[in-house]
């Protein structure tokens, strides 16, 4: 498998987000959902919390049966 990489060069006071939109949007949501769990774990790692906790958040805000 062949990868692909893509950049944008210039100078980070002309930069505007339309780059970083643009890739992310172009990828499927797994690769989102992915990249958002690594950068999640990187930061529990970062603060010392332990990662085998990370869990998503669940919860019910209103329940009433017919």
């Amino acid at each position: 498998m062949q990868k692909i990489f893509i950049e944008k060069r210039g100078k980070i006071k002309q930069m505007d987000r339309s780059f970083d939109l643009k890739f992310w949007q172009a990828q499927p949501a797994k690769a989102r959902f992915d990249a958002s769990w690594e950068l999640v774990v990187h930061y529990m790692k970062v603060k010392k919390r332990d990662v085998r906790q990370l869990r998503l958040q669940r919860s019910v805000t209103h329940f009433q049966r017919p």
